[in-house]
């Protein structure tokens, strides 16, 4: 498992800080080279900005779930609920992968 934010870092209480600073370069290439070199990987896009990362996974070859972040001002709209670990396992064990222990 790997918990990869889009930018790596911010200014204390100032979400969205460090955007366009260059994480979003690197945390791409992060995506797109297990994309593009694994199979059968579970990728987990929690909010907007996130799912737009979605856009660099090939979905023939893995698996994408989509939901509201889960910070407090939008875990309510659709995150709590979404059964993603469930779902990820549910995914890993049609494949004959193992289960992640979470």
């Amino acid at each position: 498992m790997l918990l990869l934010n889009a930018t790596l870092t911010v200014r204390a209480s100032a979400p969205g800080s460090h955007q366009n600073k260059g994480w979003e370069v690197f945390t791409d290439s992060v995506i797109k080279e297990i994309s593009d070199k694994k199979n059968n990987i579970v990728f987990l896009l929690w909010g907007a900005y996130a799912q737009k990362k979605g856009e660099i996974i090939d979905r023939a070859r893995h698996h994408v779930l989509m939901s509201p972040h889960p910070s407090p001002f939008s875990a309510d709209r659709g995150f709590f609920g979404n059964k993603h670990f469930s779902k990820t396992n549910e995914y890993l064990k049609a494949k004959g992968l193992k289960e992640i222990d979470w």
